[in-house]
């Protein structure tokens, strides 16, 4: 039952933070919101580790995974999604990321011998297709120019940083290091090294004072940062990479169930087929029975 909250916990607030990422694109630059985002992240996570004692003292080595952990997941795989939504749709994006659960089946079998078994390569495949069903208007009206191609790349390989940032933190939990302490580390060196490359590229640090852009800043830093990724890192964890980034497949349904809401997104046979197929690959993924390890 912890494992469904942890799950559906998840899936709600990444799913409902797409919105926020959308007041974001303002005239501050991507590179700095992503730096506010999860400097303020961190600090939370550091004060509420402080304040409850926990221990925040850790050997050298496990600090070098600390920033292998806030390079991969907390900055390289946000700066090339957001340079990537610059030239190509949010849906396409969407169908890209979803590929993330293959990387986390080669990379976990790879990195931390998980197994690779026939209902997750399935339940895999048919929440990729799903998704691909979902945004099938994205997919069809895309062109391989070099733009196009470019942005392409660049999704990919943001998903595949997302991946070892995700067996990364896998990793760091069986060295029995917490999840809230790994958390607050990682994103404390991702910050710090977003803050290095907006130095290099001379990125212009402006901030928006609007309601709209501080509410959704802190809504991503402390909801969708602080706390979705403390519950999905803890999954990863619990139930593996592979079964748990199935999560990432369902925040984007969940995002359009809002903009059905709000602002009156018209739904075609085909979405409705894709979003039918998606739920399904997710019960098969979280009904296989196999273990993490072999």
């Amino acid at each position: 039952m912890k494992n469904l909250l942890l799950y559906a916990a998840t899936i709600v607030l990444w799913g409902t933070s797409w919105y926020a990422i959308r007041l974001q694109l303002t005239t501050v630059a991507p590179e700095a919101s992503i730096f506010y985002r999860f400097a303020i992240a961190a600090a939370a996570l550091f004060a509420y580790c402080l304040l409850r004692n926990k221990p925040m003292r850790f050997s050298l080595g496990v600090h070098a995974r600390f920033v292998l952990l806030g390079l991969f997941l907390f900055n390289l795989n946000f700066l090339l999604i957001y340079l990537a939504t610059q030239s190509i749709a949010t849906g396409l994006i969407s169908v890209v990321f979803s590929i993330v659960q293959i990387f986390n089946m080669l990379n976990g079998a790879v990195f931390l011998r998980e197994r690779i078994t026939l209902g997750m390569v399935t339940g895999a495949l048919m929440g990729i297709g799903g998704i691909a069903l979902v945004f099938m208007p994205e997919l069809t009206s895309f062109a391989i120019d070099d733009v196009g191609f470019a942005a392409l790349l660049l999704a990919l390989a943001g998903t595949l940083s997302a991946s070892f940032g995700m067996i990364g933190s896998a990793a760091i939990q069986r060295q029995s290091v917490p999840v809230l302490q790994s958390n607050a580390w990682g994103m404390l060196y991702g910050s710090i090294l977003m803050l290095i490359y907006i130095g290099l590229r001379g990125i212009p640090l402006d901030f928006d004072s609007s309601i709209s852009y501080v509410g959704s800043l802190l809504y991503l830093a402390i909801f969708a940062s602080v706390i979705a990724f403390g519950c999905f890192l803890t999954l990863v964890g619990r139930i593996g990479a592979a079964k748990a980034s199935y999560a990432t497949v369902l925040f984007p349904i969940i995002a359009l169930a809002l903009s059905t809401w709000g602002e009156g997104y018209q739904w075609s046979t085909l979405a409705a087929a894709g979003v039918v197929l998606t739920l399904a690959g997710n019960a098969v993924i979280l009904l296989d029975k196999s273990k993490i390890r072999s």
